[in-house]
This record gives structure tokens, C-alpha cells and sequence, in this order.
């Protein structure tokens, strides 16, 4: 399996990234609960004249922050997307690169790419090991590190 560790990691870079917008999304969904939570009671006694304005203020800023960088991660999991469709666009066996588009930048299961693709499960993967080898063998041609 590590034969093709190199390959592994190029394709799983869209899946890591996708986790993280993932997460930042429901960061940012934490956020704008809490700002809601921040609102002013309406009827009954005042305790105090004055609002806690700046708290609002600083829970709308680090909103439209977390906001910002999740826009940036996601321009960068299109380019990526982008990138890794070329590189798999470039394999010669139409079933290698869309068994390798299902998986990686479709992200499905192993049982939806082998249904989508009419196939069993077993040779899907049998399928996916080709795949990975001439992946590993571009790579190692265009010189991109083990590390992507």
C-alpha cells in the first residue's frame, strides 16, 4: 500500500482541504449563533441605560473575519480541485480517471464509485491500485515530493 504513498497524498490534499472548510463552517455557524444570543431584550425592566455595543461589534468583526479566510480556503480547494482534475485528466485509461474523479474529488464512498461505475467493490480498489500506479509514475516524472 505505501507504494504508493506519494499518490495518495496528492489526491487526498482536496479531501483534507474540503475537512477544514468543513470545520470553518461550523465555526463560523458558532459565531453567528453567539451573535444572536448577543441581542437586546425587548419589554420589561431596564437594569441599565447604556448598551454593550462593542461586544456586537466585536462579534459581527471576527464573523465577517472568519468569513474572509473560509472565502480564501475555499478559492483554494477550486484551484486545487483544478489541479488534481489536470493531473488525473492526463492518465491514460478512462476508467482509472474516473474511478479517480469519483473518489477524490467527488468524494464518494468506495460502494457509490464501484455502483456509479457498475463494478464490485473488489475491483474497484484492484481498479484504484492501477490508477494510483500511473499516478505515482507521473508524479515521479514531474518531480512533485512525496510531502505535497
Amino acid at each position: 500500500m505505501d507504494d504508493y504513498r506519494r499518490a495518495r497524498a496528492y489526491l487526498s490534499r482536496a479531501y483534507r482541504l474540503n475537512q477544514r472548510i468543513d470545520a470553518k463552517l461550523e465555526q463560523l455557524m458558532q459565531l453567528r449563533s453567539l451573535s444572536q444570543r448577543c441581542t437586546v431584550a425587548f419589554g420589561g425592566e431596564r437594569v441599565s441605560h447604556t448598551r454593550n455595543v462593542t461586544s456586537m461589534e466585536n462579534v459581527i468583526v471576527k464573523i465577517v473575519e472568519a468569513e474572509k479566510r473560509l472565502d480564501a480556503q475555499i478559492d483554494r480547494f477550486v484551484d486545487l480541485k483544478e489541479e488534481i482534475q489536470q493531473t488525473i485528466d492526463v492518465l491514460p485509461d478512462p476508467d482509472c480517471r474516473l474511478l479517480l474523479e469519483l473518489r477524490y474529488l467527488a468524494m464518494k464512498r468506495w460502494m457509490d464509485v464501484a455502483g456509479e461505475m457498475n463494478i464490485s467493490r473488489t475491483y474497484a480498489h484492484i481498479l484504484h491500485e492501477k490508477a494510483l500506479a500511473m499516478l505515482e509514475t507521473l508524479l515521479a516524472e514531474r518531480g512533485v515530493n512525496a510531502d505535497v
